[in-house]
Formats: structure tokens, sequence, C-alpha cells
């Protein structure tokens, strides 16, 4: 076993031998949007970035699902499915079975078994003072799909966030493993400074954020003032504290955002110096929906929030 739960990594690795380890993750949910097909897209891209973010490479995957068979019709649940397989075939890889079982409400997600060399795995610790923090994907889908549900989104921005969250982190993966990062995690659940201090704990360093420079789709901002904020982000920001120093400019809105439990989030990757400029190139090459530098590993304990000049 190379990586097991000492740390909140992504997946979990076993070693066959000096070539070849494999990574396996299982991961799925409650329904984030309404279509069926659009359900089952992100619910299979949201559990392939748990093998991305270890520096892995897909084999193949199989289904995991709940699904109320007394109170919709099965068709929806093909649907779901449908929507998974695609995304799966888009990775590359076939979904070659699964396990269904009756359940009050509809959940959908993938096991994943990757391919990665021993000496090639990402952790989402070993983060060194002085790396650069990294952000693949813009913040913002915990409080849009809260919108969702609320009725308060447009058509257009719900065409936006599943455009958001169904996108793959294979390109952001391949990118860092190209340029060899320090460490790297996906942003997901716990929000991004959540998941920035499991990364920064683990490696027992702190880090620098800049919110200015984190990317966020625009329509967030003012869900977060009007409080249209989903329970998780809340709980996930309460779970952040004694562990993040606020700088005086930034609010709880600025918090509430940074803090949002996402859904198919970006890599969050903390690359040595030297390689930053190579890493941003490597995410622009890769067509990845932001290549945002968004601050610093430093030596402490805390994760310091504050705008910089």
């Amino acid at each position: 076993m190379l990586v097991g739960t000492q740390f909140a990594d992504d997946a979990a690795v076993y070693q066959l031998n000096a070539e070849t380890a494999v990574a396996a993750t299982i991961d799925f949910f409650t329904p984030v949007v309404d279509d069926p097909y659009d359900f089952g897209q992100v619910a299979a891209a949201n559990a392939l970035s748990d093998i991305y973010a270890m520096g892995a490479r897909p084999l193949f995957a199989l289904n995991i699902a709940g699904f109320p068979r007394d109170r919709l019709p099965l068709d929806v649940l093909s649907t779901i499915i449908e929507g998974g397989s695609a995304k799966a075939a888009e990775a590359g890889i076939f979904i070659i079975g699964g396990h269904t079982v009756d359940d009050p409400e509809p959940k959908y997600g993938l096991a994943v078994v990757g391919q990665v060399a021993p000496n090639r795995v990402v952790r989402n610790v070993g983060a060194l003072p002085g790396d650069r923090l990294f952000l693949t994907k813009p913040l913002g889908s915990g409080i849009i799909t809260t919108a969702i549900k609320r009725g308060l989104a447009s058509e257009q921005l719900i065409q936006r966030i599943v455009r958001v969250m169904g996108t793959l982190n294979r390109g952001a993966s391949e990118a860092m493993v190209q340029v060899g990062p320090d460490a790297a995690t996906d942003v997901t659940g716990f929000g991004l400074l959540g998941h920035l201090w499991e990364m920064v704990s683990g490696s027992g360093v702190g880090a620098m954020v800049n919110p200015d420079l984190v990317p966020v789709i625009p329509e967030v901002w003012q869900f977060a003032r009007e409080g249209v904020v989903p329970g998780g982000t809340r709980r996930n920001l309460a779970a952040l504290e004694g562990n993040v120093i606020w700088g005086n400019s930034v609010d709880e809105v600025d918090q509430l955002v940074l803090a949002d439990a996402q859904t198919s989030g970006g890599l969050l990757i903390a690359v040595r110096p030297d390689r930053a400029d190579a890493l941003r190139a490597a995410l622009e090459d890769h067509d990845t929906l932001a290549a945002a530098e968004i601050g610093t590993v430093v030596e402490g304990d805390r994760i310091v929030v504050e705008r910089r000049p």
C-alpha cells in the first residue's frame, strides 16, 4: 500500500510491481442539477477527478446508484447512467458494471480504478515553503446549485455551471504531471480553503491566499450577498475557525465563497517557484478552465487570506 488513510488523499494507491501501481476511488452523491443526463455527467466527472488528482490515468469504472423505483420512472435512471457513460467515454474508459439499490433519494457516482507509476504518485501532502498555488477551475458551484434549487438561476447560468462541473480534470492532471508538482488535490465538498487546509496541515506548512486572484463565477458574488448559500458551505467556514487568519479587507461574503462546497471542482496544485511559469503554460496548453496562481505556501501553521497589491 502506497497511499491509504493516513492523510486525506483523494484515492488509495496499491503497488503491483516496480513499474505499476493502481489508484482506486469511489464517489457518489444526490442530484445537483435537474436534468438526469447532466447529473450523470457531473457525477462521473467528479469521481474521475480523484484519479486525476493523484497523477494517475483512469482504466475503467463501475456504476454505483441508489434510485426510488416506486417514485420515479426507470428511464430517469437510464438517462443518468447514459450521462455517466458519455463522460467516461470522454475520459477514454468504459464503465464495465456496477450496483444499484432501491433508495428513497436518487444517488449516482462511480468507483474508478486507475494506473500510475509508483514514483509518480501525486499526494495532497508534500507542499514546501515557497511553492506557488494554482487553481484550475473557478469557484461557485455550491452556491449556484443552491440557486438552482431555489429557482433563482437563469438557464444560461445553469448551462455554464454544468459545463464547469462536467469538465474533466484530465488536462489539468496531464499538465501538472508534465511539470512535476510537490502536492495536489481536487477541490470538492470542503471548499477551496478546506482542501488547502488538508494540504498544508498534512505538509506541516502554512499558506497565503490573495482572494482577488481566485477565479470565481461572477454571479456567485450577488447570490452570496443575498444569502443564497448551501449549509455545507457555512459548515466549511465554521470548521476553518482557528486555522485561517482573515485580513481586514476580507468580508463574510469573501469567506463564504472561498469556503463554498464545490462539486467537481478544479485541481489545487502546489509547485516549486522555478516551475510555476512552466505549469501555467502547460495548463493553458491543455485549455483548463483556469490557470490561476492564487497564493504561496509559507512556513507556519495557518492559512492567511488577505488582499495584496
